[in-house]
């Protein structure tokens, strides 16, 4: 018996597709039996709302397989099936969630917030592990490492930490496998029952996935043009007790906005009063194009009870996953214990790269190129929106990080305009993928800093051109409509 199930006509597979893995599914696990009829496609596209077409390419792939067998004037039936294909369900027992759109190749991509491979120095790290090979700590690098990571690379990072002033004699410090990792153990230590955590809305998914994963209750932080709003925290703190929250107060992804000065301070009250553990992820602090340096929760925080979250991974190189959380001594004491029971042990030489790279002079010489070529991207980025966007568009003017947020005007689905983009092989990712409890389908995220500024400008010249052309087309639907001003 074909079981019921829904198709979604938004998801970037298609329709066919869709159908083709729900009957897939249906007829491996067992629940569509050797022998028994498929309906007839009519009679299939009516229900599921589909044209004929589109059912015909879901069965004519089933057939393909040999998972069904079509008899003229008869129809189709279930094939039976060699006993090796027998399998469980795996889709039944493990439900698939929306996986992370990834743009083809040749794409012109807004969709990936990381730094641009062009920019890697790859001599100057060819030498730098060249170095630590050849250094006499070789043997005991490759060996097992610590949980709590390589001790060289913690005590750098922890005495750099104090020298700004983001960690006090009472604080240590734990290397992980990224910020990811970070949150996956924070969520372990601190919200493993059931406990409240409130994220900012939008968020980078895969913060509020690892916290939904883990069973925590979580609340959404509207994010306005200066990062997570205080009133909105406020009125969450009246109604909730939550455990902690997490927040990116410098350049925040996806929406490029930072926490001012006063609003941290008033952040810092109010977790002060709520018993709420702040945590305080600077990913993207040290990416900062102009302006001023505004101080970190965990500096300006005197009871040191702020857990600030670091990682290389913007300023060098992704690849090597190393991250780090700085946090009270009981605190890391009791997350080392999580990371242990997961990992064990600790990737030794990529911390022993990272350190020596830092400890060189290089790292320094490299940020320095980055800040110059992400302030010309960013430069670039907003100078298209500015240009090229439709009337009624709003975009955020970060001083820094990797994205900027756009929201477009209202009668415009983010979702849509992306399939059109993606046919002219510009991609970028629609404000769908971050919502928390706040959908807006108007809205999107433009990762820049992998593009050069040449393809940013002409990137953006075809995403103008397609928002433009889909909001003439809505405005002439709908003619009474204002028409709002560019802000």
């Amino acid at each position: 018996m074909l079981p019921k199930t829904e198709l979604d006509p938004k998801s970037d597979v298609p329709l066919y597709r869709q159908l083709h893995k729900h009957l897939r599914s249906a007829i491996l696990s067992g629940k569509m039996v050797a022998g028994e009829r498929l309906p007839a496609g009519r009679e299939l596209a009516g229900h599921f709302g589909l044209n004929r077409q589109t059912v015909s390419a879901a069965y004519e792939l089933l057939e393909e397989e040999g998972l069904i067998k079509a008899h003229v004037g008869r129809g189709s039936f279930v094939a039976p099936l060699p006993e090796e294909k027998v399998r469980l369900d795996w889709e039944a027992l493990i439900p698939a969630e929306e996986a992370s759109y990834a743009p083809p190749a040749r794409t012109i991509s807004f969709s990936a917030s990381r730094p641009s491979e062009t920019h890697f120095p790859l001599e100057e790290f060819r030498a730098t592990c060249r170095e630590v090979i050849d250094s006499p700590e070789a043997s005991n690098i490759l060996q097992l490492g610590p949980a709590g990571g390589y001790a060289p690379l913690r005590r750098f990072l922890l005495e750099k930490a104090r020298e700004r002033g983001a960690a006090g004699p009472d604080d240590d410090i734990l290397i992980t496998s990224g910020c990811q990792q970070a949150f996956d153990l924070i969520q372990r230590v601190l919200a493993a029952r059931g406990e409240t955590v409130v994220i900012e809305d939008p968020v980078y998914p895969g913060l509020r996935n690892v916290f939904q994963r883990g069973g925590a209750r979580v609340l959404g932080l509207p994010v306005g043009d200066h990062g997570a709003e205080v009133d909105a925290l406020e009125r969450i703190l009246e109604k909730e007790h939550p455990r902690l929250i997490v927040l990116t107060p410098n350049f925040q992804n996806p929406t490029g906005t930072t926490i001012p000065e006063s609003a941290r301070k008033e952040i810092l009250a109010l977790a002060r009063r709520s018993g709420m553990v702040i945590v305080e992820n600077d990913l993207y602090g040290a990416l900062r194009y102009s302006g001023v340096e505004i101080p970190p929760i965990k500096k300006l925080d005197a009871s040191g009870d702020t857990i600030l979250l670091g990682s290389f991974s913007k300023i060098a190189f992704p690849g090597l996953r190393v991250g780090w959380a700085i946090g009270p001594r009981h605190f890391i004491a009791r997350l080392t214990e999580a990371k242990e029971a997961s990992d064990l042990h600790s990737d030794q030489l990529s911390q022993a790269v990272l350190l020596r790279f830092a400890i060189s002079g290089r790292l320094l010489a490299h940020h320095k190129k980055m800040l110059t070529a992400g302030a010309a991207r960013l430069k670039e980025c907003l100078a298209g929106c500015a240009k090229e966007l439709p009337a009624g568009s709003h975009f955020t003017r970060p001083e820094g990080g990797m994205n900027v947020w756009v929201r477009l005007p209202e009668s415009l689905d983010a979702s849509d305009l992306a399939r059109r983009a993606a046919r002219e092989n510009v991609s970028y990712l629609p404000g769908r993928y971050f919502a928390v409890s706040r959908p807006q389908p108007h809205a999107l995220r433009l990762s820049f800093a992998g593009l050069s500024p040449e393809h940013i400008d002409y990137g953006l010249r075809v995403l103008g051109l397609i928002f433009r052309s889909e909001y003439s087309s809505a405005r002439r639907a709908h003619p009474n409509q204002p028409a709002p001003a560019l802000v």
